[in-house]
């Protein structure tokens, strides 16, 4: 299949993609996470992504970051029980419209890597939209591979951030160091 794989940053990227291309998969990663915040993490992760998929030879699409980071606050704003549904519709949402778009087969998402992601929510949201689009979703659980991952990055010299990109995830992480 070809899929189109949101990658939410470069050292998620490694495990899934490995992975995916090992079954045969033709994979584009897909850059779309206006919930990265401030702007020069943003820029960092995407630096780092860039950086990657070139050494890696994967095809990158962005997406409309500066459009929807607007959205992503008018989304969040005053509903943060609520942000990690929030976030993951709105990305997972783009990230499905833009497989059908470019005529791909399927979509998936680096965010099943990560042992700090939602991910029961994430695959409900995942689900819930290849069914009302019509596109298939591809699932896989890359969290036992975390170690091999992280590894492997590492060697590799990727920037690997501290927080999941949104302000509040941040404030929360800072907050732990503080506490």
């Amino acid at each position: 299949m070809r899929i189109l794989l949101h990658t939410c940053c470069a050292p998620c990227l490694v495990v899934p993609l490995d992975d995916l291309r090992a079954e045969g998969h033709d994979v584009t990663s897909f850059f779309h996470n206006p919930n990265i915040h401030p702007y020069s993490e943003f820029m960092r992760r995407k630096d780092a992504l860039d950086s990657y998929v070139l050494s890696e030879n994967v095809r990158l699409i962005l997406g409309p970051q500066s459009e929807e980071m607007e959205e992503w606050f008018r989304q969040v704003a005053f509903r943060e029980d609520q942000r990690c549904l929030v976030c993951f519709h709105l990305r997972m949402k783009r990230t499905a419209t833009t497989a059908l778009e470019k005529g791909l087969d399927a979509f998936s998402t680096t965010l099943f890597y990560s042992r700090f992601q939602k991910h029961d929510l994430l695959k409900e949201v995942c689900d819930s939209l290849s069914a009302q689009l019509g596109i298939p979703f591809v699932y896989r659980d890359w969290r036992p591979r975390w170690n091999e991952g992280v590894k492997r990055y590492r060697s590799s010299g990727l920037y690997r951030q501290k927080y999941c990109g949104c302000i509040y995830s941040e404030k929360e992480r800072v907050s732990k160091i503080v506490s």
